[in-house]
């Protein structure tokens, strides 16, 4: 059973960097074809898909948030870490990380969401 779960800080002050990571179980993060994704969800919105990183260690990100994005992994602890940059409150939403993979939902895995607010 792939389980994910991120974690990392639940306060980040303005203009500080919002790092959280996200530990796979179940499924090495290097299986082909799976993109491990970050996702989040501000109050009251939507979904926002925030970027990946491929099986194969390439990333992708959205591109109004590409310059403040870095996502990497470390394959020895089957993990994947978001960084973004100079955030604000605006930044403030439940995180998720996910193992998706394109066109075969039913083999998509969530992790529960992490609480992040910015604020001083």
């Amino acid at each position: 059973q792939v389980q994910l779960q991120e974690s990392g800080p639940g306060l980040v002050k303005p203009s500080q960097t919002l790092s959280l990571t996200c530990t796979v179980s179940g499924g090495s993060i290097t299986t082909s074809y799976y993109y491990f994704s970050w996702i989040r969800q501000p109050p009251g919105k939507g979904l926002e898909w925030i970027g990946y990183i491929a099986y194969s260690g390439s990333t992708y990100y959205r591109p109004s948030l590409k310059s403040r994005t870095s996502i990497s992994r470390d394959t020895s602890k089957n993990q994947f870490t978001l960084q973004l940059s100079s955030v604000t409150p605006e930044d403030t939403a439940v995180y998720y990380c996910a193992r998706l993979r394109i066109g075969v939902p039913q083999d998509d895995y969530w992790g529960q969401g992490t609480q992040v607010t910015v604020s001083s």
